[in-house]
């Protein structure tokens, strides 16, 4: 190489590519960071638009590289409710259909647990199958009937005291063939609906959310600062976290990347938009 060819080379200004790179990839690693570091390149892409930044997909994969960053991947699912042979048992009122057309109309519940150096932590989440909000949650140190209850109890909370033709959908655990489950739940005008037994694809949508909680908090990269779990109440409280980002900022492909909050909203709006107004005579 000729010396006025490096020298050349060595004195030219970065380009406009390079430019953008060194402003991108900053900005591309906080927004990983807040996402519990948990976002692949499509899904960073999504955020990074909704951010406001003019960036391709496969500059954002480019750039994750760059960075040393990249997305989750899910794992092996554990069973952790067990039926009850000898309970009655709810019929399925869903057959693996978990759509719906509003909120309140098909609720999915299931159980997880956590290992800590303290013992056992068990968590419950019921999920409204419209937009993926997650309505009720309990964690406990205990997987009793109980714990379901409480959870069903935030959900009443934060979705209304009455919810006629709200159908709840569950595994066949013996929390979920409980009389005092199908009480609590016919208080506020639901009905009970259960899978069948050994059968993950009868309530596959409450396990996706149960697998990918796992993958993302219990699993998922933000833990190697935390280190192994040491307590129930850690679990819960990390929980509380993740199920506010899991409601209100995290981008959901079957939402169209959206999150489940901002989902909502706009079906509300589209109906108040849809209503004809009445004149006053």
């Amino acid at each position: 190489m000729a010396p006025s060819t490096y020298y050349a080379a060595r004195n030219r200004p970065p380009s406009a590519r390079a430019l953008q790179d060194a402003d991108l990839g900053p900005a591309l690693r906080q927004l990983w960071e807040e996402n519990y570091r948990v976002y692949g390149a499509r899904k960073l892409w999504k955020a990074a638009r909704r951010a406001g930044y003019d960036v391709g997909r496969d500059q954002v994969a480019r750039l994750m590289r760059v960075e040393g960053i990249a997305g989750v991947v899910r794992t092996k699912r554990v069973r952790t409710t067990r039926p009850d042979p000898v309970a009655p048992r709810h019929p399925d009122l869903v057959k693996r259909d978990f759509t719906a057309s509003a909120p309140n109309q098909l609720w999915v519940t299931d159980l997880t647990f956590v290992p800590t150096w303290a013992g056992v932590a068990y968590v419950c989440f019921i999920i409204d199958a419209f937009s993926r909000m997650i309505v009720g949650w309990r964690v406990a140190a205990h997987m009793r009937t109980q714990m379901v209850l409480d959870a069903i109890e935030m959900a009443r909370w934060s979705r209304g005291t009455q919810l006629t033709g709200l159908r709840c959908h569950s595994d066949a655990g013996s929390q979920f063939t409980s009389l005092r489950y199908g009480e609590r739940l016919a208080e506020i005008g639901a009905v009970p609906s259960i899978g069948t037994v050994g059968d993950s694809y009868d309530n596959a949508l409450a396990e996706t959310v149960n697998g990918y909680y796992k993958t993302e908090l219990i699993r998922g990269p933000a833990r190697d600062e935390r280190g192994p779990w040491k307590s129930v109440e850690d679990v819960e409280l990390a929980t509380l976290g993740w199920v506010h980002w899991h409601n209100t900022e995290r981008l959901h492909g079957y939402l169209g990347d959206q999150p489940p909050a901002e989902y909502e909203q706009a079906h509300y709006a589209a109906q108040r938009t849809d209503q004809q107004l009445v004149g006053i005579q």
